[in-house]
């Protein structure tokens, strides 16, 4: 994908700041010189100028950047709690999406023949049909328990890599990134560890959905359908009914909580979706609905939360570089880590490149790149 700068834009906004080129240079942290060649199109910026360029002219990069649409990155957020992704954000995203590409050349063979849902929707009748055919598919039953090896195993028979990292605790959408390269045909899936363990799946299955629904990646319809999607393969309608059986025959909301609170329990999945996911099907079957209040629903949650994914995986945390990569490959079957050694072997790639590719302090990315390099 050739790129350039949109330098009239540019320009623009640094006249309407009242701002000069070399004062923009000096709060990106490049040279005068660097930022001459960038608005003449004889270069472009990396990642990290991009993203400081973004922030400092309050640009998105489709405001930013010319450039030829076919290769370029197509990003998906996980929304949360109707949380939206800022210009930054995407700009962020989207130049670890260019980092990505020259990793390609380094993965193993994609396989060719990929499932997909052709039909996407968020119809009760119609999602249920979706997640039943997902589960047979999956060799699991209506009403078995998802595990994660199931979900991992879909990734990889779908051409998806997935990239564990270990972000920290994110308070919005950040414990999933989904990028697309739409002209190499690869899809990396980047799952933040540092997760409670009752939230991952769910994070998961909404990326897995991306993966089924590639044209609506990126799209707000995408999330709906990713999220919709997530919650019913989870806690599918044959897990929904018999969990509304047993919590409406409780009088009492704090009892009916008691009753799905076991059922999320014994599904390793969050209260939040077999509260959803029954609420659904009370709606969509016309039945009364149970007594409880989502106060006291969240208020049950906070005081139960389960361990990180991190903490699970890895004890003492945080764990030393060469038990990071074992776990991502034995764990999460990912070929992520492998083909990045080969790239580090073949072309002599820096640890600056693992910094911002995992988005990761320079500190850690040496302690990786050491290991990689072995």
């Amino acid at each position: 994908m050739e790129k350039v700068l949109n330098s009239d834009a540019i320009q623009s906004t640094l006249d309407g700041r009242g701002m000069t080129q070399k004062e923009l240079a000096n709060k990106v942290g490049v040279s005068s010189q660097a930022v001459t060649n960038w608005l003449k199109g004889k270069d472009f910026p990396r990642p990290a100028s991009l993203l400081k360029l973004a922030t400092t002219l309050s640009m998105t990069f489709d405001q930013l950047v010319r450039a030829d649409m076919r290769g370029r990155p197509i990003i998906a957020y996980r929304k949360k709690a109707n949380a939206k992704t800022t210009a930054a954000h995407l700009s962020k995203a989207e130049g670890i999406g260019m980092l990505l590409k020259p990793l390609v050349a380094h993965l193993p063979e994609q396989q060719a023949l990929r499932t997909l849902i052709t039909s996407p929707a968020t119809d009760y009748d119609k999602l249920q049909t979706i997640v039943s055919q997902t589960r047979n598919r999956l060799g699991i039953g209506e009403q078995a328990v998802l595990g994660y090896e199931h979900l991992i195993g879909e990734f990889k028979e779908c051409g998806a890599v997935l990239v564990p990292v270990l972000w920290g605790d994110k308070g919005n959408h950040e414990n999933a990134l989904h990028i697309r390269l739409p002209e190499e045909d690869v899809t990396f899936i980047f799952l933040n560890l540092d997760t409670h363990l009752e939230d991952f799946k769910f994070w998961m299955a909404h990326e897995l959905a991306h993966v089924l629904t590639p044209e609506l990646s990126g799209t707000d319809p995408g999330e709906d359908f990713a999220d919709a999607f997530a919650g019913a393969l989870l806690f599918p309608k044959a897990c929904a009914e018999p969990a509304y059986r047993a919590a409406s025959q409780e009088k009492r909301p704090d009892l009916q909580l008691n009753v799905l609170m076991g059922l999320a329990a014994s599904h390793m999945i969050s209260l939040y979706t077999v509260y959803q996911q029954t609420q659904q099907y009370v709606k969509a079957t016309g039945q009364p609905a149970l007594n409880i209040e989502e106060n006291m629903l969240h208020a049950l949650r906070n005081s139960r939360r389960w361990p990180l994914v991190s903490t699970a995986l890895f004890d003492p945390a945080p764990p030393a570089p060469e038990r990071y990569i074992a776990a991502s490959e034995n764990t999460f079957q990912t070929s992520f880590f492998h083909a990045l050694k080969r790239m580090i072997v073949e072309n002599g790639t820096g640890p600056a490149y693992i910094q911002q590719v995992l988005d990761t302090p320079l500190q850690d990315a040496m302690a990786l790149h050491e290991e990689l390099r072995r």
